[in-house]
């Protein structure tokens, strides 16, 4: 693992500096007020705030694993203020260091039902497409396919015993986030909706920058990722209820223009 990803982080005071894809991980702090973006090898995670504590959104990479330890340090926290960690879904990309926040931290891990056997097997789920022909239609995807597999995207452990969430449910963790049901992308995909904050954490229900085509701007992900667009498509009009005025999702950078916009150029980019 290079050095330089793991031990060293940027604090980006400007909330809206659209930065993605640099080598160096960088920590947003107060993109909604008390959710901190932690941006590493083009995956999100995100540390919601409250009296002191932290819930952990989405693990990342096994490599993000020292990175978020520096990230939180840069808040004025301690790992021990850390309470949970919930999971949007388990792909091994957002599952990375779950199983370290487990076994060393003592913090359950919180998803979907549906998510409990990606959880245990990474590198089993459902996708639509071939993912090896991404790389060849898509050259321009390269460098974050890369980014990921330095960061450790390979080397993801599953993990058992996931704590589970229902649809509706606000959870009792840091931030209260309520779940908002987005099959499609994986069968028990979940978006985390944050009244207080005006915000909705998307995961990749809807994403501002694609991995597998390097494409910017509202999407659903790729069909090498996806088990099945046709119900990600559907499952949008869910995002667009919540109402929400800011979408952070699990890969790019935040979106201000409302839920409602989103969804709509979401749809309009379709499948991919």
């Amino acid at each position: 693992m290079n050095s330089h990803d793991t031990d060293a982080i940027d604090v980006v005071d400007a909330p809206g500096a659209p930065r993605t894809g640099r080598s160096r991980p960088r920590l947003y702090p107060n993109v909604v007020p008390r959710v901190h973006r932690l941006e590493h090898a083009y995956v999100n995670c995100y540390l919601i705030e409250e009296s002191g504590a932290l819930t952990i959104v989405d693990t990342a990479h096994p490599g993000t694993w020292r990175v978020v330890q520096r990230a939180i340090e840069a808040l004025g926290r301690q790992v021990t203020d850390v309470r949970a960690c919930v999971l949007t879904h388990a792909h091994f990309d957002h599952l990375g260091f779950a199983h370290r926040a487990m076994k060393e931290w003592g913090v359950p891990v919180i998803a979907h039902e549906e998510e409990r056997y990606i959880a245990a097997h990474p590198y089993r789920y459902a996708h639509e497409n071939p993912r090896a022909i991404y790389p060849l239609k898509h050259p321009k995807a390269v460098p974050a396919l890369a980014a990921m597999v330095r960061a450790g995207a390979l080397g993801v452990r599953g993990i058992e015993g996931i704590t589970r969430m229902e649809p509706g449910e606000m959870l009792d963790v840091p931030g209260h986030p309520t779940v908002v049901f987005t099959p499609g992308h994986t069968f028990g995909h979940c978006a985390l909706y944050l009244p207080y904050a005006d915000a909705v954490l998307s995961g990749d229900a809807l994403v501002t920058y694609n991995p597998y085509t390097a494409g910017t701007g509202c999407q659903i992900v790729s069909g090498a990722a996806t088990a099945d667009s046709g119900q990600a498509l559907e499952s949008l009009s869910l995002l667009a209820e919540t109402g929400a005025g800011v979408v952070l999702p699990g890969h790019g950078d935040p979106w201000r223009g409302g839920s409602a916009q989103a969804v709509d150029l979401a749809r309009a980019a379709g499948r991919s």
